[in-house]
């Protein structure tokens, strides 16, 4: 790590599909008044490359971001969460802490496969080196929590806690190398219930939905837990490109939506599998309804490229209840606007290729595992009293009435 960071209105992009042999993409540079971050290809990506979303095609020139804080396109994506900001805003000594700054501070183990470098002619990220180990767990915690009271931090603890792992959110988190992978390591803060376990249960329930999840873990830790996520954007030694329905929106000019993104899947799946893509997106859909999932966001819903250059929706992850009751997702559901209700979710089977008959077959199949939430959730630990809390909730008389009708 250089000893010291001097700021400057460009750095180098790469790509890192294979983390062995980067390569050099492009120029990334601060614009709209030091309030936005532009991409300029490199000659070199421009004749071998890929567009890293559909509105950065391959041309010369500059791609300006179309809003304010932001980053052009996908590369808005490569930078670090909320919570690694606030890592980044209490480890890093700069006078300066603009878009381009985090993107760079994000270091190495950012999510996706793009890079930011500091020199143009080799990859040089801010940071680099493995993730901590499991046997270094319980000092991750303490940085943790230390970071979260605002205390000083000693230098080697610093390093257990890594900034860019993640697409969104603010929770407590970093990396940790386990079982020869990395996992996202989420810690909870002063909560009613113990949420990493029940974030855990959550994933398992979806599971049994038929939905398709990031592989996850509860690891007792004190008097509560931690989950640990698989991630989904690592294969082997290979990073895959990921880009968040967010950008996907923005690029296309698409309301937020469920049914507005099971249509640009018609378009950047792959044939073969369009009606499989969307009919999983409605499943998840049913599911963030029925578990009061209503942090659902843009950024909670990510697409993986694949080797043809098509897109698959990658493994639901931030699954759990928000337990505020509030009624409403955060996307469109249908005909209703984001009305957390069946019958919104029924009006727009059809935007998700599905037949009336065939849609109320899955959300018949997902209420009848939902209506046995509470026992799943004690199998995997969770406490009575949590599950008491969360019941208020899940088992509201809105959410309750709307399963009875597809059990009958």
């Amino acid at each position: 790590m250089p000893e010291a960071y001097r700021p400057r209105d460009t750095l180098s992009l790469w790509w890192l599909g294979d983390p062995r042999h980067p390569v050099p993409l492009g120029e990334i540079s601060l614009v709209l008044g030091g309030r936005g971050v532009a991409l300029r290809y490199g000659d070199g990506w421009l004749s071998t490359g890929f567009p890293l979303s559909d509105d950065l095609p391959l041309r010369e020139g500059l791609f300006i971001p179309a809003e304010r804080d932001r980053a052009a396109g996908a590369v808005d994506d490569a930078r670090p969460d909320r919570w690694g900001e606030r890592v980044i805003r209490k480890f890093e000594i700069t006078p300066r802490l603009s878009i381009l700054e985090f993107l760079l501070f994000a270091g190495d183990e950012r999510y996706g496969a793009l890079g930011v470098s500091l020199r143009a002619d080799s990859y040089e990220p801010w940071m680099r080196g493995p993730a901590p180990e499991f046997d270094q767990l319980e000092q991750m915690a303490d940085a943790v929590r230390m970071i979260l009271a605002n205390e000083p931090v000693p230098e080697l603890q610093r390093r257990l806690v890594r900034p860019g792992g993640t697409l969104g959110g603010a929770r407590p988190k970093s990396l940790l190398q386990m079982d020869g992978r990395q996992w996202i390591v989420k810690f909870t803060e002063i909560s009613e219930y113990d949420e990493p376990l029940v974030e855990h249960a959550s994933m398992q329930l979806a599971a049994t939905c038929g939905v398709v999840v990031s592989s996850t873990r509860a690891i007792k830790l004190g008097n509560g837990h931690v989950v640990a996520i698989d991630r989904f954007d690592r294969e082997g030694g290979a990073r895959l490109h990921a880009i968040s329905a967010n950008v996907l929106f923005s690029a296309a000019g698409e309301e937020r939506g469920y049914p507005e993104l099971a249509q640009l899947l018609r378009r950047i799946a792959p044939a073969d599998r369009i009606a499989e893509q969307q009919q999983q997106l409605f499943r998840r859909m049913v599911f963030n309804i029925l578990i009061d999932n209503t942090d659902d966001h843009d950024k909670n819903h990510a697409l993986l490229r694949q080797r043809d250059g098509r897109y698959l929706l990658s493994p639901a992850f931030d699954v759990l209840p928000v337990a505020q009751g509030l009624g409403y997702q955060q996307l469109t559901v249908g005909k209703y606007g984001a009305e957390s209700t069946l019958t919104n979710a029924m009006s727009s089977a059809p935007q998700f290729g599905l037949a009336a008959a065939a849609a109320r077959a899955i959300v018949r199949e997902v209420c009848t595992a939902v209506e046995r939430w509470k026992e799943a959730f004690s199998a995997t630990g969770v406490k009575d009293a949590d599950i008491d809390y969360l019941a208020r909730f899940v088992d509201r008389e809105s959410l309750r009435v709307q399963r009875a009708e597809y059990l009958r």
